[in-house]
This record gives C-alpha cells, sequence and structure tokens, in this order.
C-alpha cells in the first residue's frame, strides 16, 4: 500500500514542501515517483520519517540525522525508540497527574471545600537538588536562578522542560555510532545543554568543565544520565569539555 504526499504531510504534520526537501536531499526518498511527478510513500518510509522526527525532536540537526540512520542497524532503531517510549511515558503519567490536580482543584473551588498541600501541589516536578543547592553555593545565588526562571518565555520553559532529555539521548545515539566528541554533531547538542543552563546560571569555562565532571563523580547525575551507561556520562563530560575550551570564556 502507498500513501501519496499530501496524505503522509496530513498525517505525519510535515509539510509537503519539507517532504520534498528531504527528497531532495536524499534524507527521505519516496518509494516511487509517478509520470506526473507525485511522490508516493510506503510502509518503510513512514518508518524512516518517523526516525527522522525522533532524531529531529532531539536537536539534531538534518545533516546528523542522516549519518545517524545510515549508520543505524534495526537493533539501535529500535534500542533509541524504547528509550524515547521511556521518556514519553513518564512524561504521559506526570501530565496526567497534573490533569487530575486541576480537576481537583476546579472542583474544590466549586464547592468551596479546602485542600490540603499535598493535594494541591499533586504532580508538580520538585527539585531534589535545591537544598544542596543552596549549600553548596548559597542562597544568593540560588534565588538569582529562580530569578531567572520567571522571566522566561514559553519558548524558554519547553526548552528547560525537555532540553536535557534531548541532549541526553541524541548524545546516546552518537556515542553508539562511534562518533568523536570533537565532531560538529556532538557539540551541537552540548551547545544545546549550555543554552539550558544559561536559563538557570551562566557558567565560565571552568565552571562549565567542573559541571561535566560533577555529572561523573555524582552517583545521581551519573543514573540520571546514563541510566546505568557510565560511559555516556564520561562522553558527555569529555564534550562538555571541548565545547568550554573552544566556545567559553575564563
Amino acid at each position: 500500500m502507498a500513501w501519496s504526499i499530501a496524505q503522509v504531510a496530513r498525517s505525519s504534520g510535515v509539510t509537503s514542501r519539507t517532504l520534498r526537501h528531504y527528497h531532495s536531499i536524499g534524507l527521505l526518498v519516496p518509494a516511487r515517483v509517478a509520470h506526473n511527478g507525485r511522490r508516493y510513500y510506503e510502509q518503510e518510509q513512514l518508518l524512516r520519517l518517523q526516525q527522522i522526527l525522533l532524531l529531529r525532536d532531539l536537536g539534531l540537526s538534518l545533516d546528523v540525522v542522516g549519518e545517524v540512520i545510515a549508520h543505524r542497524d534495526e537493533q539501535d532503531a529500535i534500542e533509541v525508540l524504547a528509550k524515547h517510549k521511556e521518556w514519553l511515558v513518564k512524561e504521559q503519567l506526570r501530565l496526567g497527574r497534573l490533569v487530575q490536580t486541576v480537576d481537583a482543584t476546579i472542583d474544590n473551588l466549586k464547592r468551596g471545600g479546602e485542600m490540603s498541600p499535598e493535594n494541591v501541589f499533586e504532580g508538580f516536578e520538585r527539585n531534589p537538588y535545591e537544598a544542596e543547592a543552596r549549600e553548596r553555593w548559597g542562597d544568593e545565588a540560588v534565588d538569582a536562578s529562580y530569578q531567572r526562571m520567571r522571566g522566561w518565555t514559553e519558548a524558554d520553559a519547553e526548552k528547560a522542560r525537555t532540553g536535557y532529555t534531548r541532549v541526553h539521548e541524541g548524545l546516546a545515539a552518537l556515542k553508539a555510532e562511534g562518533v568523536a566528541v570533537t565532531e560538529l554533531s556532538v557539540q551541537e547538542l552540548i551547545q544545546l545543554h549550555y543554552e539550558v543552563t544559561c536559563l538557570f546560571w551562566t557558567p565560565t569555562r571552568e565552571a562549565y568543565k567542573g559541571l561535566g565532571q560533577m555529572y561523573v563523580d555524582d552517583e545521581r547525575f551519573r543514573q540520571n544520565i546514563g541510566s546505568g551507561d557510565d560511559a555516556l556520562v564520561e562522553y558527555m563530560r569529555d564534550a562538555m569539555t571541548v565545547y568550554a575550551d573552544s566556545k567559553l570564556d575564563s
């Protein structure tokens, strides 16, 4: 069975113009092109487009997406999709709790009732490191970070919510491909990591390198970033060091 470019565009949310561009650069070649120039896609192309969209969602450029897909075998694809699904399920559960909290709040307000603090804030993400941060860097630094957060745009908030996960998943894919930490594809993801970090505070060259080392030294960060793959955390630290030495002021 084949689908026209218009059908694929409508189902995927990707414009026909973008699909034609993907074809022109060899990223997504249609199953066939009719004599009238119309492009048609089959199951294989739909699955490839899904991979493209997932990798793009991780913040990878089209050049890098093409490289990753070209060198990826079926097992690699399954592993990356499984990790992405795990994050999506966690996010789905968190949003579900927030919906329940808002529904309960509306219901209580209508009835004139009261809610306990635990119920009022059910589903909201909490920073488990705040107390430690205040101890290590002081109240002024932490309060300054929260002040920055109050000035976020919607785009900033979205980047803060998903940015680090996109970086971790993207680096995992590139490390699996054996891409060196000095390569542009890796450094683009570290650029995203630095941009997310700067939403909270602006590290100097040495501070950013120290942050990367802390990821390796602290078991909590190693688990959060690598999910048991310590080599991935070291890969990220090394990439951060390259970025800091080449891009940041001392």
